[in-house]
């Protein structure tokens, strides 16, 4: 991996005096998850929470106290509308309990922002433009994106968003929620595999509903940070 690509992991657009200068840590984790009108009250708050427990969960924390710095920097969304997709909570460093519990509480609190639509490709983009902004260095980027549908009415199409992430090393994996048992011309995990994921190693998962959400953020969380 170049120096150029490094420093384009969370210092795209810092001054020069800020770039050595900004933290460095492990990874640089975008957490994508569904906020679009196919979410129901329930299903969110399953989203929500599930996410919450899988930053806090031992195996994760001891996941993150294994690497060279021990800590990374994570930051959360939300996707649906076109051209709308909403940072909910800013980076934040997280190096042990503490600091994951003190973001699972703010994700849990955090007011609902309703969005329609499917637009992936759009929330790609955000996440690509966060890890270029982020107050923080690492040798790693990856976004973690979850959803239930496929990309619908994105501004900048989900296959372009990828490759323009891709460019920059940042990897981008997915969880694809099986959520209405609804028969697709193209499975969503194809779909996802075909225009969503990409980068080193880059896989999807898959839940069989919301219910299982926790459990497949969890599994999809050690492999990233491992």
């Amino acid at each position: 991996m170049s120096g150029l690509t490094r420093r384009a992991f969370g210092l795209g657009l810092l001054a020069p005096s800020a770039l050595a200068q900004a933290p460095e840590v492990d990874l640089l984790l975008v957490l994508l998850n569904d906020g679009s009108g196919s979410i129901d009250a329930e299903e969110y708050r399953l989203q929500r929470e599930g996410t919450a427990a899988a930053l806090e969960h031992p195996q994760v924390l001891a996941a993150i106290g294994r690497m060279r710095h021990r800590a990374i920097a994570v930051a959360y969304g939300e996707w649906g509308t076109p051209g709308a997709p909403e940072a909910i909570l800013p980076w934040t460093r997280i190096a042990g309990p503490e600091d994951a519990a003190a973001f699972a509480d703010r994700l849990i609190d955090a007011p609902r922002r309703f969005l329609s639509y499917n637009a992936i490709g759009d929330a790609l983009a955000m996440a690509t433009d966060m890890i270029r902004t982020a107050p923080f260095r690492a040798t790693r980027a990856t976004i973690d994106l979850a959803g239930d549908g496929p990309d619908m009415r994105s501004l900048m199409p989900a296959s372009v968003a990828r490759d323009r992430a891709v460019s920059l090393g940042i990897t981008i994996n997915a969880l694809a929620i099986q959520a209405d048992g609804s028969a697709r011309a193209t499975p969503l995990g194809q779909h996802y595999e075909a225009n969503v994921i990409g980068g080193p190693n880059a896989f999807v998962v898959s839940a069989r509903d919301r219910t299982d959400f926790a459990h497949a953020i969890f599994n999809k969380l050690i492999r990233e940070i491992s």
